[in-house]
């Protein structure tokens, strides 16, 4: 038994052993809360710490787990974390901005190239006061005093008649009262409707709170509220499916529509508030139980049991109406509205609805009605039947060829079906394309020849010097291999068929022809955009848009796809731009001065906004009205 009182001396050398095997196994080093060590029965991490704090079983002093492994494995310790001034957290700030086109939050994750800090850690010191940094700070308050960054909590105070100034003013522009998106608004300095729902809900910024933007649009403007709408009756929903039944003659489902006289309401808006408890409703209900419950309509989700006897009379019926024993195709089923026989035939063959059959429609009927079964086929005679379909047609048959004009009770799907299962005396594993491919030699996906990395380069080769362009999935056949299409290497390349490696068509061109790959495009940053605007505006006189063409010196990149990337926020670059609000935003302290004076002769053609009001001062021209 492991005596507590006289454990085993400890080394920094053992110590740190089991250090670096949980290490590999975990990818993390171990704390004071990593538990057991496997290397070492009886030895927890705890143990560990509380020995290296102590000074006890061998131990150096002066040392912790977390200074341990500091000094021995570089591992940053949080209890020492090294000092911070203000002038380094603003360039990091800045390079953030630079990166992101956005200042950095307290949530904004790890900081690139500052050995393990997070804006998490510097929010945290700058409140306490902590790592050198003045107390009673924040990133947001510092970030407004050294950068002039719009600080919410220091934000000019709302009113509600403000507010709705503001949506009349966008409802005016656009034709739609604003929502909580996070879009400025172009009357006032900086503002955000998100930022205006927060200070109604939260209160402040002279506010009481409580409210939110939908609740006053609807309080003042009539807007509708979605969030607080008038209770559900199942009178009044039953109402509304009668009508729908009587003017369409089916009942309603989530994908009938709008519901008429409702003021907007839809059945698929119905059923999520039934379904998730809403408007009146306690979770879990659902349409279709309402109106299997009180209007007896028939639920495909909840269908009554069937008996072996029972499917038998109505087959028997059926005999005795047609002369013919029912197939899966036979439609519905006079004697039972709402049940079909093909429905019938899946419930037998999955076993459903109370069955414990493994059956199909037709053996159930060969077997306790002694129906004739299929005749057996022969291999000669399925292929018979394909010459002369290819004789007829142009084309081999498949299994979606349809019925057989040789053979009238039979069909190419049936065939095919009774290839794959050796039914029939036919061979099994096989199928309609593999036997044609081996006794026609018919090429289908199932036979196509293998193919290799250096062939399909050479076909691209042929295809660039022919046509001056790479080839895509879209290029058609391949003439040098007749039978093969691009569409068919792309298709083998990303299945990794044929003997290819898994891929696609452009990343191989990529690698070995150097073309550019559309999906795996280079990142951008907003510094590089900017510089090739600069130079477009050198060399045109005139800023880029999105229409403006390929960009020289570019790689292969052109203004659309820049305008695209900042749009989706793709390659690197800040979401929900354009090229025109990200010169606008870079440009914004600056003022054209050509497009007013052309002659004036200046040492550059912007000028801050100060040195044009002295220089209009002093020249002869009008003073612009805005």
């Amino acid at each position: 038994m492991r005596n507590s009182r006289a454990l085993p001396p400890l080394t920094v050398t053992q110590i740190l052993a089991w250090a670096d095997a949980y290490h590999r196994r975990t990818g993390k080093w171990p704390t004071v809360a990593s538990g057991a060590i496997p290397e070492a029965p009886g030895e927890t991490w705890p143990n560990v710490r509380a020995a290296l704090f102590q000074h006890s079983r061998g131990t150096p002093p002066g040392l912790t787990l977390a200074r341990l492994l500091a000094q021995y494995r570089g591992r940053r310790n949080h209890y020492a974390l090294p000092h911070l001034t203000i002038k380094q957290v603003l360039a990091w700030a800045d390079a953030h901005h630079e990166r992101t086109g956005k200042w950095p939050l307290h949530k904004s994750g790890p900081i690139p190239g500052s050995d393990g800090e997070k804006w998490s850690h510097i929010e945290a010191a700058l409140r306490a006061g902590g790592r050198g940094l003045p107390a009673d700070m924040s990133l947001a308050r510092l970030l407004a005093k050294y950068r002039g960054v719009r600080n919410l909590r220091t934000a000019p105070r709302l009113t509600f008649q403000k507010i709705l100034a503001w949506a009349d003013a966008h409802f005016r522009r656009t034709g739609q009262w604003p929502t909580v998106k996070a879009v400025e608004i172009p009357e006032s300095s900086g503002e955000t409707w998100t930022a205006v729902n927060a200070a109604l809900w939260g209160g402040g910024r002279g506010l009481r709170g409580g409210s939110s933007l939908i609740k006053l649009l609807a309080a003042r403007r009539g807007v509708r509220n979605h969030l607080a709408l008038p209770v559900l009756t199942v009178k009044q929903i039953l109402a509304w499916a009668d009508a729908y039944h009587q003017r369409t003659g089916a009942w309603p489902t989530a994908k009938s529509g709008p519901i008429p006289n409702s003021d907007g309401l839809t059945w698929s808006a119905v059923v999520v508030a039934m379904a998730g408890g809403h408007r009146g409703w306690s979770p879990g209900h659902s349409l279709a139980r309402l109106l299997v419950e009180h209007r007896g309509k028939r639920n495909i989700h909840a269908l009554p049991p069937l008996t072996i006897k029972q499917i038998l009379t109505w087959a028997d019926a059926h005999h005795q109406r047609t002369g013919k024993w029912p197939g899966e195709h036979s439609g519905a089923i006079p004697e039972a509205p709402g049940e079909n026989w093909l429905g019938i035939h899946r419930a037998l063959a999955k076993g459903q609805r109370g069955l414990r059959t493994a059956l199909s429609l037709g053996q159930l009927l060969i077997r306790h009605r002694r129906k004739p079964a299929r005749p057996p086929l022969r291999v000669t005679q399925v292929l018979a039947w394909a010459d002369a379909h290819k004789k007829r047609t142009g084309r081999w048959p498949s299994s979606g060829s349809g019925r057989i004009p040789e053979a009238p009770h039979e069909v190419w799907g049936t065939v095919d079906m009774a290839l794959r299962m050796g039914s029939r005396g036919l061979p099994s594993d096989s199928s309609i394309a593999r036997l044609l491919a081996v006794r026609r030699g018919v090429v289908g996906k199932f036979s196509r020849p293998p193919l290799t990395v250096q062939k399909i380069l050479a076909w691209a080769d042929a295809h660039h010097a022919r046509t001056g362009k790479w080839p895509i999935a879209q290029a058609g056949v391949i003439p040098q291999a007749p039978g093969e299409s691009w569409q068919n290497v792309r298709a083998a390349l990303y299945c990794g068929g044929r003997g290819l490696p898994r891929g696609s068509l452009a990343g191989l061109l990529a690698h070995y022809r150097g073309r550019r790959n559309h999906l795996a495009l280079p990142q951008l940053t907003v510094k590089q955009v900017l510089a090739w605007a600069d130079a477009h505006q050198r060399r045109t006189r005139q800023w880029p848009r999105h229409n403006s063409g390929p960009i020289p010196g570019s790689d292969g990149e052109t203004w659309s796809r820049i305008e695209s990337a900042l749009w989706q926020g793709g390659r690197g670059l800040p979401e929900r731009l354009s090229l025109t609000r990200l010169l606008a935003r870079s440009l914004a302290p600056r003022i054209r001065v050509n497009a007013i004076a052309p002659g004036l002769v200046l040492p550059s053609e912007y000028v801050s906004e100060e040195e044009w009001k002295r220089l209009v001062e002093r020249l002869p021209l009008k003073r612009p009205a805005s």
